[in-house]
């Protein structure tokens, strides 16, 4: 347990820095957005960039790897709109519920944190949850969020909407281009390897002290004070019942002879054990939907899995 909390203690702490700094007004306000395009633009692509170059096509595209965890997402999706839509959660805010239920945050603590606490080997399997959560748990939820208004029309908008702001997304492209760069055995000159390894460097210390300042920034801009009740349910099916069901499911599928062996298993189960995405509670506020609801989830999702993802890592002995 010692050399586990040695890892995960100073990921969460940096993200606790983040959100002290930002309420005590040491961050500016005003400069969260910069911080975050830093992130999303410049470090955090350098370093997939570099994970995709490192990391064999196979093991990024494995078939079992994407067909346990993207099972698991779309139950993830439908149990959590199934449990709590109803006269006080709306179609649009059971679906954000749901979108935060099955979506953790692979990229910014994800990759970072397995591959430290599990080695490099790490990458591929994480990489795969990122992407699946982008293109499809994202535009199902989103589109689900649209079908809200009634109209077919309005959901089909929504689907092809989120499929072009998923590929609009600069994460994708940068694992893309290193896995090309690598199959066709081009190297980066010298002052740009150093640029790209700097900035890939910088992503996970940025990238944990941004996301506790945007936690602060959804908290305070929270259109509602949302009842425990109506979000903590959402917390237990994204800290408990999601890793769940991962493990099961691919406990299953190594029984059947799915091509996922037991380390895969391992890094997809401490994947969806992660916190919350983040950014969704700038999603839930762009299309108009309960944002204090998804800010008080991703919030408690993010406190909570300290204790959560660190006894999960210890109890299933994870180690690099």
């Amino acid at each position: 347990m010692q050399t586990i909390l040695a890892i995960t203690l100073p990921f969460f702490a940096l993200i606790l820095c983040g959100y002290l700094a930002a309420w005590r007004g040491l961050l500016a306000e005003a400069a969260i957005p910069g911080l975050n395009g830093f992130v999303l633009f410049f470090a955090l692509p350098c370093m997939l960039f570099r994970f995709g170059m490192n990391t064999p096509v196979l093991e990024l595209l494995n078939p079992g790897v994407l067909g346990v965890y993207l099972t698991a997402a779309l139950v993830i999706v439908s149990f959590t709109i199934a449990v709590t839509h109803g006269a006080k959660v709306q179609l649009k805010d059971a679906a954000f519920g749901a979108l935060v239920a099955a979506f953790p945050n692979s990229g910014f603590i994800g990759v970072p944190l397995l591959v430290a606490l599990l080695g490099q080997a790490a990458a591929g399997p994480v990489i795969c949850t990122l992407l699946v959560d982008l293109f499809v748990t994202g535009s199902l939820c989103l589109a689900l969020a649209r079908a809200d208004a009634g109209s077919a029309d309005s959901v089909r908008q929504a689907a092809a909407s989120a499929l072009r702001s998923a590929l609009s997304n600069p994460l994708p492209w940068a694992i893309a281009v290193g896995v090309l760069t690598s199959i066709i055995g081009l190297h980066l000159p010298g002052p740009l390897d150093v640029l790209v390894k700097m900035l890939g460097d910088a992503a996970t210390p940025v990238a944990l002290f941004t996301i506790g300042a945007v936690l602060w920034r959804a908290d305070r801009h929270a259109h509602s004070r949302t009842p425990a009740r109506l979000y903590l349910p959402v917390v237990a099916i994204k800290l408990l019942l999601h890793p769940a069901l991962v493990f099961l499911l691919g406990a299953a599928s190594i029984a059947l002879g799915a091509p996922l062996n037991k380390f895969q298993l391992l890094v997809l189960t401490l994947a969806a054990a992660l916190p919350s995405a983040s950014n969704v509670s700038l999603l839930a506020e762009r299309y108009g939907a309960d944002n204090g609801r998804v800010a008080r989830i991703i919030l408690a999702s993010t406190a909570a899995a300290f204790v959560s993802f660190t006894g999960l890592a210890w109890l299933i002995g994870a180690r690099a």
